[in-house]
């Protein structure tokens, strides 16, 4: 092995332990992870929420038997490669260990960590983002056909990854204008390229195409439910605290991107400012500008070793002591990067954390967890109850049962802890569930079970209508779902159910 790739590897093995080992048990998975865990059970080419990529992921996870391990692999895969990727960056902007050692630190303490161990299409998104910034650097210095290939690839998965790449490339298009690398555009490499990224992602395209650009349906409900929340203010606030023990470190590499001694590669910089300015513009949530940053990261690094290598003396003492300063400064949002602390304890740090927008939601207001924490309880609690009362039902007739949820949270978790258990699949018809009704039991359905907050005017439709449990976990998102166990349904509440899915579906353009 070259010792150039021993620290880079280091590194990125310390990003796999870590985000594996420091992990509170208190803490389930994830809303979101549930239904791209089920998203394994239907492969295709295109869900409402996002591309493919996630999909196969899933159906992996699911066949090695879908533990809490291997659910946590995948994000935690592509922040090691990400750690490994922007330590390469650092080497090749001109850095040494010490640059190395700090950009690797300053990305493992970061809001990386958080991120990195949600299963959701953002941590393959900030490694190809990243990847392709490094693969212009790797170009500017020796312009190889295959830099533009493997930039083409590594567009073209992001793009069956996330529809948000579709900002990225926009970013980087007016970077490529704005500076000499438009030269590449008279070049059959750049365009192989550039076919390469649309061919892989042309099979999502075509299926979004024959459903009717779902994507956009998605993006109007984003907007209208939790955009319209997002403020610029807030926006930059976030930015600055997902990144602050880094801050230092990455505006320096952006300013040396831009206008200082890398500005030979300023066409990264501009990626940078051409992606955040969109983002501001279009309300973007704040973790969609997390692809954006670790390259700075890399060439802040570079930056700031350059300015001790002018001061060698100061150099010996000051600069093992500047690679703790990421680590002190993010000792005290340690808390809100990794899932140390339980519940109970979190919502006793609250105070401390409320005026960082840590503990907003996505409605704009603040509550005792940060939403992801609260987002991560409540759902084992949910699938037992609704188990224990789907085996209170007479064994003959309980194939014949319905399991309805609110939202694709519900569904998923139901889904995924009773996996093993002979139980129908739960169904909703909240987002890309509502492609999935082909797994309905067969009518007549003699019970419906009903995951949902009480509902009204259902009692008139069912011979006996009760609540059989509910979530209890007070710090849960999901407190004070009801489960509600119907029998008899008549064929009026049939026909609404049959309703019900064909307005869903007509609201993402699917008729």
């Amino acid at each position: 092995m070259k010792p150039s790739r021993l620290l880079p590897l280091l590194l990125a093995l310390l990003k796999f332990v870590s985000s594996m080992l420091l992990a509170s048990p208190a803490y389930e998975l994830h809303r979101d992870e549930y239904l791209y865990l089920n998203y394994g059970q239907h492969l295709a080419w295109g869900y409402l929420e996002v591309p493919p990529l996630t999909a196969l992921q899933s159906w992996l996870t699911l066949a090695l038997g879908g533990g809490w391990f291997w659910v946590k692999f995948w994000p935690v895969l592509w922040g090691s490669l990400t750690v490994y990727v922007v330590a390469r960056a650092a080497q090749r902007l001109g850095g040494g260990s010490w640059a190395v050692a700090l950009a690797g630190l300053c990305y493992l303490v970061g809001a990386y960590a958080r991120l990195n161990f949600l299963f959701q299409p953002n941590s393959f998104e900030v490694l190809a983002f990243t990847a392709v910034c490094y693969l212009l650097i790797r170009y500017q210095q020796d312009a190889r056909p295959r830099w533009w290939l493997g930039i083409g690839a590594l567009l073209g998965l992001a793009l069956l990854n996330k529809y948000s790449a579709l900002f990225f490339i926009a970013a980087l298009g007016l970077a490529v204008l704005l500076t000499p690398l438009r030269r590449a555009l008279a070049t059959r490499d750049f365009w192989l390229g550039a076919t390469l990224a649309l061919l892989l992602w042309l099979p999502n395209l075509l299926w979004q195409l024959q459903h009717g650009i779902p994507f956009r349906h998605h993006m109007e409900l984003l907007h209208d439910t939790q955009l319209v929340n997002v403020s610029a203010a807030d926006f930059w606030q976030d930015q600055l605290l997902m990144n602050l023990p880094g801050l230092w470190v990455w505006a320096a590499g952006l300013v040396a991107l831009l206008v200082g001694s890398l500005r030979p590669y300023r066409a990264v910089g501009l990626v940078f400012c051409g992606g955040l300015l969109l983002l501001t513009l279009l309300h973007g949530k704040n973790y969609y500008t997390l692809g954006y940053y670790p390259i700075l990261l890399a060439a802040g690094a570079v930056w700031w070793e350059q300015r001790w290598a002018e001061r060698p003396k100061a150099a010996r003492i000051l600069r093992p002591a500047l690679l703790l300063l990421p680590l002190l400064l993010a000792l005290p949002v340690l808390p809100l990067l990794f899932t140390l602390e339980p519940p109970a304890r979190m919502q006793a740090l609250g105070p401390r954390y409320q005026s960082t927008g840590a503990f907003r939601w996505e409605d704009g207001r603040n509550h005792t967890l940060p939403q992801d924490f609260a987002d991560m309880l409540g759902w084992r609690e949910l699938a037992d109850k609704t188990w224990a009362a789907y085996q209170t039902l007479p064994a003959a007739t309980r194939a014949h049962t319905l399991v309805l949820a609110a939202n694709y949270g519900q569904a998923g978790a139901i889904n995924y802890y009773n996996r093993h258990r002979s139980m129908p699949v739960a169904h909703s018809f909240n987002g890309s569930y509502l492609f999935w009704q082909n797994q309905m039991p067969a009518q007549p359905w003699l019970y419906v079970l009903l995951i949902d907050d009480e509902p009204d005017n259902l009692t008139a439709h069912f011979r006996s209508f009760c609540r059989v449990g509910e979530v209890r976990n007070p710090y849960a998102r999901e407190r004070g779902t009801a489960i509600l166990l119907g029998t008899g349904p008549d064929s009026a509440l049939v026909q609404r159910i049959g309703q019900e899915r064909r307005q869903g579906l007509a609201e993402w353009g699917e008729f």
